[in-house]
């Protein structure tokens, strides 16, 4: 953060409010990492499901139902924060709701599909509510031409935070087979490990963080309430032409965030029936992803900057192809480490450039709304993805490589859907609406 000049930062904005910013992303990559990629997603299909056909289906639904809750309600929810300068208030809120709940996934053990349903569903969306949040305060902390980094700096800082947390569960694991457990008793622990650090390391971005939005003025006898948030929210959709480069930057997303979905939720269930990695060597794999991944978000923040935000979101698109078609020809594990390697660095550069283009095309009065869209975009795409990936293995009788080879289509429907895009002209849309 020391190499983070003040010159990047809006005036007024401190350095260590910035960092308060982006430990929430050091908070909440710790859920993401552990109970979506690396821990509790294998556990489900093999133990809590008790290995039965349907488990790796089960889990897509999960995730999908949490992701249809999140399309239906977040977009009103941040037209509801930006009217009120609610955007801290809403986002403490949902920490309190995902850390509960993700300590709630300890008491899910083999046989308890119903409850562990719930708590993914329940924590999952609490999860997408505060991502949506902590990315519409971006601009209002970075410069337009410096939001690029920023935004790195924090996704960055995220995979630190989910590297941290997977360590300390990664080691617990291991002392905990050296002892002789089994799954069902070192995995509820670490569910609980996940939690605490979660909401340790949220303090931070409550301590720090301000919320310089005020609300807005509402005329005498005006509902400010959610039935005024969703009438703005569907002015703001009336309005869609005036700001039709985020709306392709939206399709774009649903495209490319779905094959992205597709690494987050299935790279274990893959990596350990596909290729055969053991579950340490599972968590090991999403440890090194994680650095990759830290490495392209830091790497990537100051590249678009440099180079453009579509240049650079372009590049690591075809990066994401070639790691689908890595990982479809794999035979061995040491070729696998390839795909995941070139997936972390893309998935760190991938997701920080959408989101510093979202803070570039959104008028300063509706941030959280302009967020709330993209993340119904973002989990529209983790609906679309993961369940394709499920409906083609179920079709092709449980063959996974081709699977992840067709989630290339995914990246290449992102590339189209970025050639419209004018970052200019998105930028200069969203300051005519001031």
């Amino acid at each position: 953060m020391s190499t983070l000049s003040s010159d990047a930062l809006n005036p007024g904005v401190k350095k260590r409010e910035v960092f308060g910013w982006a430990m929430y992303d050091f908070a909440n990559s710790g859920y993401t990492t552990v109970v979506i990629t690396a821990v509790f997603a294998a556990y489900f299909a093999g133990a809590v499901t008790q290995g039965a056909a349907w488990g790796p289906l089960a889990w897509t639904a999960a995730l999908s139902a949490s992701y249809a809750i999140v399309m239906l309600t977040m977009p009103s929810l941040g037209a509801w924060a930006d009217m009120r300068a609610a955007k801290k208030r809403l986002l403490l809120l949902f920490t309190l709701g995902c850390v509960l709940s993700t300590a709630a996934l300890a008491f899910a053990r083999p046989g308890d599909v119903a409850l562990a349903v719930v708590l993914i569903i329940v924590s999952n969306t609490f999860y997408s509510y505060g991502e949506s949040l902590t990315g519409a305060f971006l601009p209002e902390l970075a410069r337009p031409e410096s939001m690029g980094k920023v935004s790195g700096w924090g996704w960055g800082f995220g995979y630190v935070g989910g590297m941290l947390a997977l360590g300390l569960c990664l080691a617990y694991v291991l002392w905990a087979q050296g002892q002789g457990q089994a799954a069902e008793q070192f995995v509820p622990v670490t569910m609980l490990i996940t939690a605490i650090f979660y909401g340790l390391a949220a303090l931070v971005t409550f301590m720090l963080l301000r919320e310089r939005a005020q609300p807005m003025a509402a005329a005498p006898g005006q509902d400010t309430g959610l039935a005024a948030a969703l009438r703005q929210l569907g002015h703001t959709w009336r309005e869609a032409q005036r700001y039709g480069d985020f709306v392709w930057l939206l399709v774009c997303t649903v495209a490319y965030q779905g094959g992205v979905a597709v690494a987050i939720t299935l790279a274990a269930i893959y990596a350990e029936q596909v290729i055969g990695f053991k579950q340490q060597e599972t968590m090991v794999l999403i440890f090194v992803l994680n650095i990759a991944a830290a490495a392209g978000a830091f790497g990537c923040g100051y590249l678009q900057d440099r180079i453009g935000h579509k240049a650079a979101l372009a590049l690591t698109l075809l990066g994401w192809v070639a790691t689908c078609v890595i990982a479809a020809l794999a035979q061995t594990k040491g070729q696998f480490w390839w795909a995941a390697a070139i997936a972390g660095i893309c998935m760190g550069s991938s997701q920080s450039a959408g989101r510093a283009m979202v803070g570039l095309f959104a008028p300063k009065r509706q941030l959280a709304e302009f967020f709330g869209l993209w993340t119904v975009a973002t989990r529209l795409a983790s609906i679309i993805g993961p369940l394709s990936y499920g409906a083609i293995t179920w079709m092709t009788g449980g063959n996974q490589r081709v699977a992840i080879a067709a989630t290339t289509i995914l990246f290449v429907l992102g590339l189209l859907a970025l050639l419209p895009i004018n970052v200019g002209r998105g930028r200069e849309a969203a300051l005519k609406a001031i």
